[in-house]
């Protein structure tokens, strides 16, 4: 069979292979579980919004997809590769191919703009044919920062303008997997809406896959082409699946799951009631010397 058929048809096999994929995926700390049999498939070049109340393991999923975090058990591929099964010289080599928004911008305030940016670079070298001030500028005009800002300390810069300067830094060794951590917290409208779009045009230049977890739907619904919602494991009934919903954003107004609406519309439902509960529990057990410990 000719070579170049060969070629072809192995590169057809690999891009319809998704890129990230997890099965059965379980971590517990202590007693505490935390992801409960998460089976997610994520195709290349799509946008997945993770969206969940606070404590329902969207961050520690984020972090077990790279091999941040090691599950306690279930398997975890990138690009047909099982991570786990990596040795950390090849680990530190595969996350040259991912990128990663933290919270917080997460810079480091002793470094200025530009060694900021340049750090991965430095770590694991330069892209072939490019200098290091080039790339750097190129980087920070993309996400619409001037050159002006490269002497600069993080503790210059407004929160938005680092939140962009995190995007740069994670963009230069131009990943195949982009990560986001709740990449609006803390932005005015404005300047959320300015992220959504640099994640957008990102995507677009790039052809990157991104997993984002937020709480803004507004951002969710804008960015993403499929929406996964975690549920915290502590709150299901036996045998309920941890993920409530997944599918694309518009299917969301038709969902008949109550507390995806209330997660969506931003309504407390029965979680204050429950909350109330537990607190008058508490309450309860305060007042009575012979109650028993929770």
């Amino acid at each position: 069979m000719d070579e170049n058929l060969l070629t072809n048809i192995a590169t057809a096999t690999r891009e319809s292979l998704p890129l990230v994929e997890t099965q059965d995926l379980f971590l517990q700390f202590g007693k505490q579980i935390i992801l409960n049999n998460i089976s997610i498939s994520i195709p290349r070049g799509q946008t997945v919004a993770i969206i969940g109340e606070s404590g329902c393991g969207k961050t520690m999923l984020l972090k077990t997809l790279v091999g941040l975090i090691r599950p306690t058990r279930g398997t975890i591929s990138f690009d047909g590769q099982d991570i786990q099964a990596l040795n950390e010289h090849s680990m530190t080599s595969l996350r040259k191919r991912f990128g990663f928004v933290f919270q917080n911008a997460a810079l480091f305030d002793s470094m200025t703009i530009e060694q900021n940016v340049a750090f991965p670079i430095r770590q694991h070298g330069m892209p072939h044919g490019k200098s290091e001030r080039q790339l750097i500028q190129q980087r920070l005009n993309e996400v619409g920062l001037p050159n002006n800002v490269l002497p600069k300390r993080p503790s210059q810069l407004s929160g938005g303008m680092r939140k962009r300067v995190g995007l740069a830094r994670a963009l230069i060794l131009e990943p195949d997997l982009l990560l986001y951590d709740e990449p609006t917290t803390g932005l005015d409208p404005i300047m959320s809406d300015v992220i959504n779009e640099l994640i957008l045009r990102t995507r677009k230049r790039y052809e990157v896959t991104s997993v984002v977890v937020t709480h803004d739907m507004h951002s969710a619904k804008k960015i993403a082409d499929r929406i996964i919602m975690l549920y915290p494991y502590s709150r299901l009934k036996p045998g309920e699946s941890q993920i409530l919903f997944d599918g694309p954003p518009s299917e969301l107004e038709f969902t008949r799951d109550r507390r995806v609406k209330q997660f969506v519309l931003g309504e407390a439902g029965e979680r204050l009631m429950e909350m109330l509960g537990q607190q008058g529990r508490g309450d309860l057990d305060s007042l009575n010397p012979h109650a028993s410990p929770r």
